[in-house]
């Protein structure tokens, strides 16, 4: 599967694409580089993403990411969250069904962070997890970049 690295302010990130459609995004710099028109437009729009992400246009490619019916309908519902926005892990099992735990289970699982954005989940009471290779401060510069106002004191 090609893949393509780029540089961002959260330290390096790899793409990987099969078949025309983004299926992860990775922490670290991966082995092979491959540049391929899909991998370029998408290394492009997260460079442009991470400049101004409230005037970013929408991601051009179709995303696949592996998971069960379950993790891609909370997938799902984390893309129909707008920039700048958070909601708890109580209101996503809501929306997309499922319990508060199943639903964080989901998005700590999710393939495509920052794309599939589950940085804008978050506890009533504190950030909840994330699995980028800063963790928490990784997940909470995504929430200030975005401006996103957070429903705790952030500490």
């Amino acid at each position: 599967m090609p893949q393509l690295s780029l540089h961002s302010p959260l330290g390096p990130l790899t793409l990987t694409e099969e078949d025309g459609k983004l299926i992860s995004l990775d922490w670290g710099w991966g082995r092979d580089q491959t540049e391929n028109p899909q991998l370029c437009e998408a290394r492009d729009w997260l460079d442009q993403w991470f400049d101004d992400p409230k005037t970013a246009k929408p991601f051009p490619l179709p995303l696949e990411p592996f998971g069960t019916v379950y993790q891609k309908k909370i997938w799902a519902a984390l893309c129909d969250i707008p920039v700048g926005t958070v909601i708890t892990y109580k209101e996503l099992a809501e929306r997309a069904g499922g319990s508060p735990r199943s639903a964080g289970q989901a998005v700590g699982r999710n393939p495509i962070p920052i794309l599939i954005p589950c940085h804008r989940i978050v506890s009533s009471t504190h950030p909840g997890g994330y699995s980028g290779d800063g963790g928490i401060d990784d997940k909470l510069w995504l929430l200030e970049l975005e401006e996103a106002t957070l429903p705790f004191t952030k500490k």
